[in-house]
């Protein structure tokens, strides 16, 4: 085992998403995970029954101790639900943390429609998290309530990733699911220099076919702590987006078909390394 991710993150008691989705990930492929839990939630695959946050100090100091110990090669954050948290997860970040690569997984709705993120809280990730993100990785319905513009199309989504990308994130990478159609678009826009990208200024395009399935609970979440497991066990970013992008399809291709909602993944689909 090599990595270490620290997530900052919401916990999900049906197991999908969340801190359980993420640290599932991380040591399914062979990633260590450590936590700093920013909220408790009642939820299943039907959606989110209650939420109870933690308050942002103690939020921090999950993260202090962690980072002043274990460490972190990378860390990635999920539910940050208020403008305090956001401030708190900064600047623990901006003391401790810089060495890091930092995935910024922006939750701001859950998959059966309850706000995770309150509405004023939106200018502070745009304006204390996204300027220190590695990477940045929104859905659509992310994207549009980040910048603003209605995304119907791949076109549009490029168009997006480059706005979200001039907010200061070093790579964006916009999640293309929620467009309908048969084949799967991500966009991924990288900033110019050297960072978590290794890559020029520019863009790439990740297409797989539709996979028709409702276990879908839990997907952002998956990817970005598969992703920082990547960046964290130093793989370059293009590598360490497709090995996650990899394992979430098979995830969700051999999801165990569990509740009567939008179903958990397989997180545990290899009990090896993933290639």
């Amino acid at each position: 085992m090599k990595g270490r991710v620290l997530i900052v993150a919401g916990s999900d008691s049906g197991g999908g998403a969340g801190i359980q989705a993420d640290l599932k990930a991380v040591t399914a492929l062979d990633a260590f995970g450590a936590t700093a839990i920013t909220a408790l939630t009642a939820q299943n695959t039907r959606g989110v029954d209650a939420v109870f946050p933690v308050p942002p100090d103690f939020i921090g100091r999950q993260m202090e101790v962690v980072l002043d110990d274990i460490g972190a090669d990378a860390i990635k954050t999920g539910m940050l639900h208020s403008a305090e948290v956001i401030d708190e997860v900064a600047r623990v970040y901006e003391r401790l943390g810089r060495g890091a690569p930092l995935v910024v997984d922006p939750v701001m709705v859950a998959k059966g429609g309850a706000r995770l993120l309150k509405p004023d809280a939106e200018g502070a990730l745009r304006a204390r998290l996204l300027p220190l993100a590695a990477l940045l990785t929104p859905n659509i319905p992310e994207a549009e309530a980040l910048t603003g513009v209605v995304i119907d199309s791949v076109d549009a989504m490029r168009s997006a990733a480059a706005q979200l990308l001039a907010m200061g994130p070093r790579a964006v990478l916009l999640k293309g699911g929620h467009l309908p159609g048969a084949t799967v678009v991500d966009v991924l826009r990288t900033a110019p220099g050297p960072g978590a990208s290794g890559l020029p200024e520019g863009e790439q395009l990740f297409e797989d076919a539709r996979i028709e399935t409702r276990a879908t609970h839990g997907t952002g979440c998956t990817l970005a702590s598969a992703i920082a497991a990547g960046l964290a066990q130093g793989l370059a970013l293009v590598p360490a987006i497709g090995r996650a992008r990899r394992y979430l399809r098979e995830a969700m291709r051999s999801a165990p078909g569990l509740g009567q909602g939008h179903g958990p993944l397989n997180h545990a689909h290899t009990a090896r390394p993933f290639p």
